[in-house]
C-alpha cells in the first residue's frame, strides 16, 4: 500500500497569518514608567542643584575684589568681600592624593587576601569585618583622629623630619599634628574598607578558566593573580578607586575634627594649617552673613564640579571594562 503523503499546509494553499506580538502587560508599562521617571527625577534633582549653586556662586563672585581662583585670604562677611579657594583646593587635592596613595595599595592587598588567599572562613570574617568599617559614621573616624590618632603621628612626624625634613616638604615645627598629612591618614582609613569591598568582588568575577589555564601551565599563585587577576579587575580597581576619591573630596565632619584651619599654603605637609571645601563650609556657615553664604555656596561649587569630574571618570571606566569583558 503506497504510503500517503501528508501536506501541512492549510486548505487553498494559504500561508499561516504570522503571529501577532504580544500585548505588553500593564505591570511592564508601570514598572518601565516608574524607572524613566525615577531616572528623569535624578536629572531634574541635578540640574536644580547645578542651577541653585550657580547663582548663588555668581552673586558672590560678582562681589568679590579679590581673586576667587588665586586669593589665599577667606574674608566673605567683610564690606567688600574679599576670598578666594587657592587654600581650600590645595587642601582638598593634597589631602585626597596623599588619602589615595596610602590606601589604594593596601585595599588591593586585603582584596587580593580574602579573595584567594584566606581560608574561607577567615575571608567571610573578614569580608564582614570590611563591610563594617565602610558604615561607621564620620564623626566616629573624627573622634577617634583628633583623640588617638593625632598625638600618636608626633613620633612618626619627628622621624620623618630627621631624615627627610631637608626635602622641606616632610620638616616639622612640634607643633600638634593638626595637619594635612594627618587629614590624608585618616581619610585613607575611611575610604579603605570602600575600595577593598569593590575590588574584592571585581577580583571573585575574574574568569576561572583563565586561572586554571594558567596552573596548568604551570604558573603558581603570584604567577597566576599577575597574569589573569589583575589585568581582569584594572578597570575595576580604577573605578573603587575613584568611588573612594569622591568620598575623601567630599568629607566633612572627620575634617573639621582633626584639621587645624589656617588661610596658607604650607610646603610642608606636617605642618598645621591648611583646610578643604567640605571642613570650611561646616566651620564658617553658621556665622556667615548673606554674602559669606554666597561665598560658601560659589566653594561649594567648585566641589561640586570636582565630584562630578570624579564620578564621570568613573563611569567612563566602567563602560571601557564593559566592552573589554564583552
Amino acid at each position: 500500500m503506497p504510503a500517503t503523503q501528508t501536506d501541512s499546509s492549510p486548505p487553498g494553499g494559504l500561508e499561516p497569518a504570522p503571529r501577532r506580538p504580544s500585548a505588553v502587560r500593564p505591570g511592564d508599562r508601570i514598572f518601565s514608567g516608574l524607572s524613566k521617571g525615577a531616572g528623569i527625577t535624578l536629572l531634574v534633582i541635578m540640574a536644580a542643584i547645578a542651577v541653585f549653586l550657580s547663582i548663588r556662586a555668581a552673586v558672590a563672585i560678582s562681589a568679590n575684589e579679590g581673586n576667587f581662583l588665586t586669593t589665599f585670604e577667606w574674608d566673605a562677611n567683610a564690606s567688600p568681600p574679599y576670598f578666594g579657594i587657592a587654600v581650600l583646593l590645595f587642601g582638598t587635592v593634597v589631602s585626597s592624593v596623599i588619602a589615595m596613595v596610602l590606601a589604594v595599595p593596601v585595599a588591593v592587598g586585603i582584596a587580593l587576601f580574602i579573595s584567594h588567599y584566606a581560608p574561607r572562613r577567615v575571608a567571610g570574617t573578614l569580608g564582614y569585618v570590611v563591610d563594617l568599617l565602610a558604615a561607621v559614621p564620620s564623626i566616629i573616624y573624627g573622634l577617634w583622629g583628633a583623640l588617638f590618632l593625632v598625638p600618636q603621628m608626633t613620633g612618626l612626624y619627628s622621624w620623618l623630619d630627621q631624615f627627610l625634613g631637608w626635602t622641606g616638604i616632610f620638616a616639622y615645627d612640634n607643633t600638634p599634628a593638626r595637619s594635612l598629612m594627618t587629614v590624608g591618614i585618616l581619610l585613607a582609613i575611611m575610604i579603605l574598607p570602600i575600595i577593598t569591598s569593590v575590588t574584592r568582588e571585581i577580583f571573585k568575577q575574574t574568569p576561572k578558566a583563565h586561572e586554571e589555564a594558567a596552573l596548568a601551565l604551570g604558573a603558581t599563585r603570584w604567577e597566576v593573580i599577575r597574569m589573569t587577576v589583575l589585568p581582569f579587575g584594572r578597570s575595576g580597581v580604577i573605578s573603587a578607586s575613584m568611588l573612594g576619591l569622591g568620598r575623601a573630596l567630599g568629607e566633612t565632619m572627620a575634617v573639621a575634627t582633626v584639621l587645624s584651619p589656617a588661610f596658607l599654603i604650607n610646603i610642608s605637609l606636617l605642618e598645621s594649617g591648611g583646610g578643604t571645601f567640605a571642613q570650611n563650609i561646616a566651620s564658617q556657615f553658621k556665622e556667615a552673613g548673606s554674602m559669606g553664604r554666597d561665598a560658601l555656596i560659589a566653594s561649594g561649587l567648585v566641589l561640586f564640579l570636582l565630584t562630578l569630574l570624579v564620578n564621570g571618570a568613573a563611569r567612563l571606566i566602567i563602560a571601557r571594562r564593559k566592552e573589554f569583558t564583552s
